[in-house]
C-alpha cells in the first residue's frame, strides 16, 4: 500500500521536530486567552496557539465552548502576541466561520474523523481554501479510517495537511486516557513519509505527570512536534483539568525534551550499530522462514480436519496453546503481552488458511 496524497512539501520542515501547537482545552473568557496566549509568546518553540471553541461533550448539559464569541478572542491574541491561532472544526458552519474570523490552522478532532460523512462535509466546504488542515487519528484504531479522512481533504485541494497522534480509545485497562498503540502512527509515517506527524499527549495521557515521557516518546519516533493543552490555571479549567499545565510547566518541559539522531548517518562504516543492524535483518530472514513453515503445517492440519470431519476452531486446544507458550515466553525473559498479541494475530490468520481449506467457496 503506497501513499498518492499530494502534500505540500514547503509548509512544514520535516527536518525539525521542535512544531509547537498550544493552549487552553476551551477558551472560557478573553481574560483567560490573552492571558494564556502571552504566556506562550514568550516561549519560543511555540509556534501557534490553539483553543477549543466548540467542544464535543459525549452528554450534554456539559460545557460545549463557548462559540463564536471564543473566534474573537483569539483574533485579539493574535493581534497582541503575533500567534498564528487554531481551532478544531467538527462540520461546514465550523469551517466557515473560523475563516471568516481569519484562524490560521484548522484540525478535524477524533470523534469526527472516526465519520467519513462528516470529514466530507468539512473538505466540501473547504474547496478553494488554502489553509493548513491537522487530522487527529479516530478515537477506534483504524489506520484506513485515519488514512481515508486525510485522503477526503487532499482531494478537496488541501495540500498543507498534517496528522495528530492523539491515542484510542480501547477496552484495555492502561495508565492512559487513550492508549497510545504507537504501532498505528509509525505505520501511517509509512504509509506517508512527506505528511507531517505530530503528537498531542495531553489527550493521550489524561494526566499531566506523563507528559513529559510521552513527548520524548514521540520526538523519539521522528515525529515533528507536539499538541499540549495549557491553562494558567489549570485547577479552574472548564474542561479536561488534569490534562492540562501551566505556560511555565510547558516551558520547562520543552527544554528537557532531547531531538535525538534521526538514522545514524554520520556513523563510522562497520560501527556497532550497522553490525547489529545486519544481525536483526538475519534474525528477521529466519522468523519469515518459521512463519513460512509454520503455515505449511497449519494447511496440513486442516486438510486433516477437513478428512475427519473436525470443527476449524478448537477452544481447548488452542487455550493449552496459549499458556504453553506464555509459560515458554516468561522463562526466556520476553514480555509476555508481546507474545500473547503475536499468537492471536497467528492464531486469526490460522483459522482463515484453515477455513479456506475445508470450504474453499468461503474464502472470500
Amino acid at each position: 500500500m503506497s501513499s498518492n496524497l499530494d502534500i505540500a512539501t514547503d509548509w512544514l520542515d520535516l527536518n525539525d521536530r521542535r512544531y509547537i501547537i498550544a493552549g487552553p482545552c476551551s477558551a472560557e473568557s478573553e481574560e483567560q486567552v490573552l492571558q494564556t496566549a502571552q504566556a506562550l509568546a514568550k516561549i519560543s518553540q511555540v509556534k501557534v496557539f490553539r483553543a477549543g471553541i466548540w467542544k464535543p461533550r459525549t452528554r450534554p448539559n456539559t460545557f460545549e465552548g463557548v462559540g463564536i464569541e471564543g473566534l474573537r478572542w483569539l483574533q485579539l491574541a493574535k493581534k497582541e502576541t503575533g500567534l498564528q491561532t487554531a481551532v478544531e472544526v467538527a462540520n461546514a458552519g465550523h469551517v466557515y466561520e473560523a475563516l471568516k474570523y481569519g484562524i490560521d490552522v484548522l484540525w478535524v478532532g477524533a470523534r469526527t474523523s472516526a465519520n467519513p460523512f462528516s470529514v466530507q462535509e468539512i473538505a466540501n466546504a473547504l474547496r478553494g481554501a488554502d489553509v493548513p488542515v491537522w487530522v487527529k487519528n479516530p478515537v477506534n484504531p483504524d489506520l484506513q479510517l485515519w488514512i481515508g479522512a486525510l485522503e477526503r481533504l487532499n482531494h478537496a485541494g488541501i495540500k498543507r495537511l498534517g496528522a495528530i497522534h492523539r491515542g484510542f480509545a480501547t477496552h484495555e485497562q492502561t495508565s492512559f486516557r487513550n492508549a497510545p498503540k504507537w504501532v498505528i502512527p509509525v505505520e501511517l509515517k509509512r504509509f506517508a513519509p512527506n505528511l507531517p506527524l505530530i503528537c498531542d499527549p495531553s489527550h493521550i495521557a489524561g494526566n499531566s505527570e506523563l507528559l513529559q515521557s510521552l513527548s520524548q516518546k514521540a520526538l523519539d519516533l521522528t515525529m515533528n512536534g507536539l499538541m499540549i493543552e495549557t491553562h494558567p490555571d489549570p485547577a479552574t479549567a472548564l474542561s479536561d483539568p488534569h490534562q492540562q499545565i501551566k505556560p511555565a510547566v510547558l516551558a520547562a518541559l520543552l527544554d528537557s525534551l532531547i531531538i535525538r539522531d534521526t538514522n545514524g548517518s554520520n556513523l563510522p562504516q562497520g560501527d556497532v550499530l550497522s553490525k547489529l543492524r545486519q544481525e536483526s535483518n538475519a534474525i528477521d530472514y529466519e522468523i519469515l522462514e518459521a512463519f513460512a513453515r509454520r503455515m505449511q503445517v497449519v494447511k496440513k492440519i486442516g486438510q486433516y480436519k477437513k478428512e475427519h470431519n473436525m470443527t476449524v476452531l478448537q477452544v481447548k486446544r488452542w487455550n493449552q496453546v496459549v499458556e504453553d507458550r506464555l509459560d515458554k515466553a516468561a522463562r526466556l525473559g520476553l514480555d509476555t503481552s508481546f507474545v500473547k498479541e503475536v499468537y492471536e494475530i497467528l492464531h486469526t490468520y490460522a483459522i482463515r488458511l484453515q477455513s479456506n481449506v475445508i470450504n474453499p467457496e468461503d474464502e472470500n
